[in-house]
């Protein structure tokens, strides 16, 4: 599905390569021959994927990096010329609801300003580029329907971190009609599409307020899992999985299609659209523990359904998943289970890619 030869020596920006999805994507770039130059806030946090990766194994840093924030647009334009990019994933994102609710202003800053900056530092660009935006599934006004929300429906958000991304598509689509196309103001080279994943779970995946890495925490210690909502309902699917669609997004952007400049889900199919509880009780059947209802958690908004269509995906770019719920969570736990018996992260991710690569 994946073109290697198209990736071979391709000139690549990756914003966000510190972060979770980054650093597997920054992993899977360089596996695939890519020249990628990467722009990112510092990691943050004890354990970190990106560190793991690529700061205790030095010679796997093939890659340009610089770190800096996404709002500093002296210093992105800079970096972002001397790059001169084929292809952009814009993944550096300001990503957890509960934050967000801590930090609105910033959240929305980082997320519609910041990726604005990114674009803007491309508008001037004099070769072909195709930009991958990244958002995210909660960018829908969601109605708590159980029906999959396609590429067409209305947009919204309550919580401030998916009316951020909300309102960064809608700047997003704004910016692109405006600044790409052959008018005297425009630019021909750019080709711009935005990404809407689900909650994606796999390795390496440290952050504080996701279940997962919470879930594993509690089990490492031999503590009892403490769950906020066991009944909402999440499209689960492996962090593999939508990076596989970022990437065929950008061949196919790349490859002179630019009819499909637009907004593309990717998530699981919809037998993986499964509750909290679910998750976690599938999490035990590979890990043994206990779980209970966590009654004094902060009661911010968050739904309690969500699933997306992935039909347009799949007629246009040729994009399904390819590992079940049952299959995401086992590959997930036994991740965890690897690394704590000492197998290094980089050999369980490569194990994992090449397992992925191979379905």
């Amino acid at each position: 599905m994946i073109n290697k030869e198209f990736w071979k020596n391709r000139r690549v920006l990756l914003t966000g390569h510190t972060g979770f999805k980054g650093a597997w994507l920054l992993l899977w770039l360089i596996e695939l021959g890519a020249d990628v130059y990467c722009y990112s806030l510092p990691p943050k946090g004890q354990n970190n994927l990106y560190e793991d990766l690529f700061c205790k194994n030095s010679n796997n840093k093939e890659f340009s990096e610089i770190f800096g924030d996404i709002r500093d647009f002296e210093k992105l334009s800079t970096f972002i010329k001397k790059a001169n990019p084929e292809i952009v994933f814009h993944l550096a994102a300001q990503p957890l609801v509960r934050e967000s609710y801590s930090n609105p202003l910033y959240t929305w800053d980082v997320n519609v300003q910041g990726s604005l900056k990114v674009l803007e530092s491309l508008k001037d660009i004099e070769n072909k580029c195709s930009v991958v935006m990244v958002t995210t599934d909660k960018v829908y006004l969601n109605k708590e329907s159980i029906y999959g929300y396609t590429e067409t429906d209305i947009l919204g958000g309550i919580d401030p971190y998916s009316a951020s991304k909300a309102a960064a598509e809608i700047a997003i689509a704004s910016w692109r009609s405006s600044f790409c196309g052959n008018l005297i103001h425009q630019n021909r080279n750019l080709n711009i599409s935005t990404a809407r994943a689900g909650n994606v779970i796999g390795g390496g995946d440290w952050a504080i307020d996701r279940i997962f890495p919470d879930t594993v925490r509690a089990l490492s210690q031999k503590k009892v899992i403490k769950i906020r909502n066991p009944l909402s309902k999440r499209p689960w699917q492996h962090v593999l999985e939508p990076l596989s669609g970022y990437i065929k997004l950008a061949e196919e952007l790349q490859n002179s299609r630019d009819s499909i400049c637009e907004a593309f889900n990717f998530g699981p199919l919809i037998n993986s659209n499964r509750s909290v509880k679910n998750l976690v009780e599938n999490i035990l059947m590979h890990w043994p523990g206990s779980w209970e209802t966590d009654l004094e958690s902060d009661k911010f908004y968050e739904s309690k359904l969500l699933h997306l269509q992935i039909d347009k995906s799949y007629q246009l770019l040729g994009w399904q998943p390819k590992w079940d719920f049952n299959e995401t969570v086992r590959i997930s736990v036994n991740w965890y289970k690897s690394f704590y018996e000492g197998y290094s992260s980089l050999e369980i991710c490569l194990d994992d890619i090449s397992k992925y690569q191979a379905k």
